[in-house]
């Protein structure tokens, strides 16, 4: 799918994730620690401008209670693609990964659907949203 005109601002690569997810937030943790070079940014789900996105993708309420979603150039990504495509702005191994997008989404998207719809029993849920260290909150949009 293609970025709205009216979503040009935001920076980009911009990952969208769920705040109160540990999995989502540990995997925002990840990134920051193999991403040095600040290219890829963060905003949670639960912001204004999650919610702003969400409005102008045209995508209903509660889309973000079950996907992620990416907005790398003018693409965006959203369930599966998004974490893999997420990836090739990261250093190490973890690129190795990438060649899995040649699996088809509709193949890898019931693994992510079973992950996403079971986050919270298997890995828990925050209290509070994910808040940034002092050191990388530059690279958060919006919290």
């Amino acid at each position: 799918m293609k970025l709205p005109a009216t979503l040009g601002d935001l920076p980009r690569p911009l990952y969208f994730f769920d705040g109160y997810c540990v999995l989502c937030s540990g995997f925002v943790a990840f990134c920051l620690a193999r991403d040095p070079a600040g290219r890829l940014k963060f905003a949670s789900t639960q912001s204004a401008v999650g919610r702003r996105v969400l409005a102008a993708l045209g995508m209903p309420d509660g889309t973000f209670e079950r996907t992620i979603l990416l907005l790398d150039g003018e693409d965006v990504y959203v369930r599966s693609t998004a974490v893999l495509r997420s990836l090739r702005h990261l250093r190490g191994a973890v690129r190795w990964l990438q060649p899995l997008l040649w699996v088809p989404a509709f193949l890898r998207d019931p693994l992510y659907d079973l992950v996403a719809r079971n986050r919270y029993r298997w890995f828990g849920r925050r209290l509070t949203c994910f808040a940034p260290t002092p050191q990388t909150r530059d690279r958060f949009i919006d919290l």
